[in-house]
């Protein structure tokens, strides 16, 4: 049997890797502490269940949904981000409900990409950007963050003729996996450097809820000029501990949410009613949750950022994100230092080269772990002597 020559470049998920390795440890007898994927521990709120519970009894709900989903949906999306943020956002026109943030993500570069196109691609990054890129038989250009320059790309590193050439741009932030966040001074660049070329503005904001301190990051919609160029990409699994139910959106112009949408109207059946009915309630409902969900990665955070400094390792404290973004020792690349951990203390983390070549160098935490865990696991961080690295 011959498969299509897509299947033979797509790397292993990291985190189906991941999964699997855990569930290996696990069943020899190990007691494995997991920092890998980002997937809230927290439950999702009960009148967000409640909500779901009686919906599921609407025989309505029973039936095919549409592709874009129910009015109400969307103005419970628009009502958000007017509530959040302070943008409006026509509901029938700028909103697009979406079968979780990733699905959108994967889709979007049908609407923009032909083979042999081109987008410019972060890294580290998601993994999704590049793969839906490549979906599309399209090439990434690469747009390497670094440490100094604040994990931001540096625009005027991108060859002219590669802008000229390149038909998206990808964006995230609070960003995963560095947890590097963005001001509006530099969306306003990023959007001006956009309309000078003709580029559509792909945002990832799923972290926008998560930050510390006070620190409340900011949309990308809020910066004069993002709706002529750009759609964000939002979704409800971080913000309300709902990873599990697949609910996320696309906001923003109103030319490519139609593109959006009519790539999906092809491909799915839109989100079940009665996750869409939930998803209201967690939009419009009390927002006790966030702030309750930002205390208890506030303290995990920094309990994590304490044991790694403890073990010596120059670790810098984010504002926002679920994650921990670490260098490892000299001597040691990404993977070897994870696998370093995870076979002698039982840690599991994520090697930042599965984010891509620029992530070589770093480890990944993630703080979506309960709180006993995330203690236990500082203790073996704490009480563990880096060993020396292997010779060959």
């Amino acid at each position: 049997m011959n498969f299509s020559t897509r299947l033979g470049k797509l790397a292993p998920y990291p985190f189906v890797e991941i999964s699997r390795i855990i569930a290996e440890k696990r069943a020899a007898g190990a007691d494995v502490v997991t920092f890998g994927i980002g997937d809230p521990d927290i439950p999702t709120p009960q009148p967000i269940i409640d909500r779901l519970l009686s919906a599921s009894q609407h025989p309505p709900n029973h039936r095919y949904p549409e592709t874009d989903g129910l009015p109400e949906m969307r103005r419970a999306i628009a009502y958000w981000y007017e509530q959040r943020f302070g943008v409006g956002l026509d509901p029938d026109k700028e909103v697009l409900p979406l079968i979780g943030a990733k699905e959108g993500i994967g889709h979007v570069a049908f609407c923009f990409l032909d083979p042999g196109d081109l987008a410019l691609v972060p890294d580290p990054a998601y993994p999704v950007y590049g793969v839906g890129t490549m979906f599309a038989g399209a090439e990434s250009y690469i747009m390497p963050l670094r440490e100094e320059q604040g994990w931001q790309p540096d625009l005027s590193a991108i060859p002219r003729d590669v802008a000229q050439a390149a038909k998206v741009m990808w964006l995230n932030y609070p960003n995963n996996p560095t947890s590097a966040v963005a001001s509006a001074e530099d969306y306003a660049a990023y959007i001006a450097f956009c309309r000078e070329y003709d580029i559509a503005l792909l945002h990832d904001a799923a972290y926008s809820e998560v930050g510390y301190a006070g620190y409340r990051p900011t949309s990308m919609l809020q910066v004069d000029g993002a709706k002529d160029v750009g759609i964000e990409f939002h979704s409800l699994s971080k913000s309300y501990n709902m990873t599990g139910w697949r609910m996320g959106m696309a906001v923003g112009n109103a030319d490519m949410i139609k593109a959006l949408f009519q790539i999906k109207a092809n491909l799915d059946s839109g989100i079940p009613q009665a996750i869409q009915e939930m998803s209201m309630e967690a939009l419009t409902g009390p927002q006790d949750c966030i702030e309750e969900n930002r205390v208890i990665y506030q303290r995990r955070r920094d309990r994590v950022v304490s044991a790694l400094q403890n073990m010596g390792l120059p670790v810098a404290v984010p504002q926002a994100s679920l994650y921990i973004w670490a260098p490892v020792p000299a001597g040691f690349t990404s993977a070897e230092f994870a696998a370093r951990l995870l076979e002698d203390i039982d840690i599991v983390v994520t090697p930042g080269s599965s984010y891509g070549q620029y992530g070589e160098g770093y480890i990944r935490l993630s703080l979506t772990t309960p709180d006993e865990q995330v203690e236990k696991g500082c203790q073996r961080l704490e009480s563990w002597a880096i060993p020396a690295p292997r010779e060959g």
